[in-house]
């Protein structure tokens, strides 16, 4: 199991706020918050493991995926990232191709990394 990932931004404040807000849907909170090159760190229940940080993007981008428990929390995700400034790549549906229950929606953040949520549990 992975305890934490992170990845680099080009806009400290733009990606916090938007992350803020993506994450928000899937129970994510800001847990803490450093200096701009230190970051940030998002989780559940206050426990850290999302973080952001200024720095040079990371090339290729980064494709994250968070679990979600619900369809309708991937398409609130869906809904609030778009809302949040990010950019469609992928609406909610089904991803038979991975398994049966696949459901997931996907976004490009700010810098393009693509941010996805999924729920794997039948509707």
């Amino acid at each position: 199991m992975i305890d934490h990932t992170g990845i680099n931004v080009s806009n400290f404040e733009k990606s916090k706020e938007f992350y803020v807000n993506a994450l928000a849907p899937l129970g994510y909170q800001l847990v803490r918050e450093f200096d701009a090159t230190s970051g940030a760190v998002f989780g559940i229940d206050r426990e850290p493991n999302f973080w952001i940080g200024q720095g040079e993007v990371n090339t290729p981008r980064i494709h994250v995926a968070f679990r979600a428990e619900t369809r309708e929390m991937v398409q609130a995700f869906y809904k609030t990232a778009l809302e949040a400034g990010g950019r469609d790549n992928g609406a909610p549906g089904l991803r038979i191709h991975y398994h049966p229950n696949y459901y997931a929606a996907f976004v490009l953040d700010p810098d393009g990394h693509n941010i996805e949520a999924v729920c794997h549990v039948s509707a």
